[in-house]
């Protein structure tokens, strides 16, 4: 069914709601789990001063939301292949994916509509109507 499978991540709510499933298909099709952490440089355009800290907490969170994947996955004997870049995250996504031959992407979303999403935009929306393999969209729970 699957061989590769990409699980995107940004350690939110919308993420953790996806990493179970990411993992249950993985391990149902004896797939690898490929994670992903996009440290979003666009968000920080104007930084100076201080860049080198700021992007340095960002990839160490980064890290701490792959661990958290990767232990999951390992535990359920799923071989798990982790990677943090920087970028804008559904360009460095989609090009991971393109890259690493992915079959499956499954993101979480926030469940946002009208203005919300029209003024947030959406990451996983982008890579819906981008990708050229099949994506798997996971709500997140109610908070």
């Amino acid at each position: 069914m699957y061989r590769e499978i990409l699980l995107p991540t940004d350690g939110g709510p919308a993420s953790e709601a996806a990493v179970s499933q990411a993992v249950d298909l993985a391990e149902l099709s004896d797939a690898r789990l490929h994670t992903l952490y996009v440290v979003d440089t666009s968000a920080y355009p104007s930084l100076d001063a201080g860049a080198e800290t700021v992007m340095g907490a960002l990839r160490e969170e980064g890290q701490l939301a792959l661990d958290e994947v990767s232990e999951t996955a390992e535990a359920a004997g799923v071989d798990v292949v982790s990677e943090i870049v920087s970028g804008t995250p559904h360009r460095r996504i989609l090009d991971y994916a393109e890259a690493n031959e992915i079959d499956l992407i499954v993101m979480g979303t926030h469940g946002r509509t009208g203005l919300d999403r029209y003024l947030l935009g959406s990451v996983t929306e982008r890579i819906v109507r981008s990708a050229e393999m099949p994506v798997l969209t996971v709500r997140a729970e109610d908070e």
